[in-house]
């Protein structure tokens, strides 16, 4: 039995009538038995009858409520600024358009809305094969498709790309692969791992790829405004220091982002290179000396990512970016005083799918601690 979409009962003096008593029932009916099916479809037969209650009752509390829960429960929200997201659009489109040439056959890793599958689909490929693990998106998915005129030279795959089978699913190998699977440090989606079992699976051995690499790299900024959202000082007179230790990385919204004003102190530094065309899922730690080029109070470590989706084509989420991309930075425990030439040294590491980051005062030793013995390391990224 499926609990967790319930929503609360009114009675039916609450609202006013809008539909006959006969189409009422029904619609009380279907919402119920949608509250009992279970979710292991992906939800899509729990929205079928949702749906179907609201043709009844377009008025329906309990079906409008459900529905929208369901949606919230298996679509994810960064879906919509993606899409709406101009530059990342226009970006991938041009780098589609430089890499896909007629007569290619193409896998699209993470459907979607479709996007990347049609403009591949424009810019020439025989035919495009798109997989999408979540069952609603990948039918709503084929519904964006067919309105477009592409039904006969797209396929929507409803599986996972660890799922997929040279023969049964895909005829032939893809010449290219084309995927957008990285959350705001590159490697929360499982984006390694995933492309290399693409690459070596699923693709010609000298296929082309969007995105060609990734990097991350990181530098030291400056921001009151960040600090005082993340680690408030003090509510209505009472010190709330001791529950600052929660607040060691602040994943920063593009709202926040515009508001926080993060000021660098010096450059970024590279961290790690990923090429997405022949992925390397070992396990890798630096350890960089962040210099300061400028006076003020280091707050945090910020960490961003350039990726190269086609030759001189572009993305990142640095600070002087734009679009729909979150931010990540690592807050320092106690903010520290610099001054330009100041260094503090970092050690990252990263298994492909998680990343970490510890910061000490340096340069000094790998063991260095602070003054008062402590070790300042930062908590393990959770898995997207």
């Amino acid at each position: 039995m499926v609990t967790n979409l319930a929503a609360p009962r009114h009675h039916e003096h609450d609202f006013p009538q809008h539909v006959g008593r006969a189409a009422e029932r029904e619609a009380d009916h279907l919402v119920e038995t949608a509250k009992l099916e279970p979710l292991t479809d992906g939800g899509l037969r729990t929205a079928e009858l949702l749906s179907r209650a609201l043709s009844k009752d377009p008025h329906h509390h309990e079906a409008q409520i459900l529905l929208e829960r369901l949606y919230q429960m298996f679509v994810p929200r960064w879906h919509f600024p993606m899409l709406a997201d101009e530059g990342r659009n226009h970006a991938y489109a041009a780098a589609i358009r430089a890499k896909v040439r007629p007569g290619d056959v193409v896998l699209d890793i993470g459907c979607g809305a479709g996007l990347t599958a049609m403009l591949a689909a424009r810019a020439g490929a025989k035919h495009v094969y798109t997989c999408e693990q979540q069952p609603l998106i990948a039918q709503a998915a084929v519904r964006v498709i067919e309105a477009n005129g592409l039904a006969d030279r797209i396929t929507v795959i409803p599986k996972m790309s660890h799922n997929l089978i040279v023969g049964p699913d895909l005829p032939e190998q893809a010449d290219v692969v084309i995927s957008e699977i990285v959350d705001t440090l590159l490697l929360g989606e499982g984006a390694l791992a995933t492309l290399e079992h693409a690459m070596r699976h699923l693709a010609k051995p000298h296929a082309r790829a969007i995105p060609e690499r990734g990097t991350l790299m990181a530098q030291l900024v400056e921001s009151d405004k960040l600090l005082s959202l993340w680690r408030p000082r003090s509510a209505e007179g009472f010190d709330l220091s001791e529950f600052h230790h929660f607040a060691t990385v602040a994943r920063i919204t593009p709202s926040d982002f515009a508001t926080c004003g993060l000021t660098p102190l010096g450059p970024a530094s590279e961290l790690f290179r990923f090429d997405f065309m022949r992925p390397d899922t070992n396990p890798q730690c630096t350890t960089e000396d962040l210099a300061c080029s400028v006076g003020g109070t280091i707050h945090a470590v910020f960490v961003s990512f350039q990726m190269d989706l086609a030759p001189g084509i572009r993305l990142t989420n640095n600070l002087r970016s734009g679009g729909h991309w979150g931010r990540t930075a690592f807050l320092l425990e106690n903010p520290m005083p610099s001054t330009p030439g100041d260094l503090l040294r970092i050690t990252a590491r990263h298994d492909a799918s998680q990343f970490s980051l510890s910061a000490r005062k340096g340069p000094a030793g790998p063991d260095a601690t602070y003054s008062d013995g402590k070790d300042r390391t930062v908590i393990w990224m959770e898995r997207a």
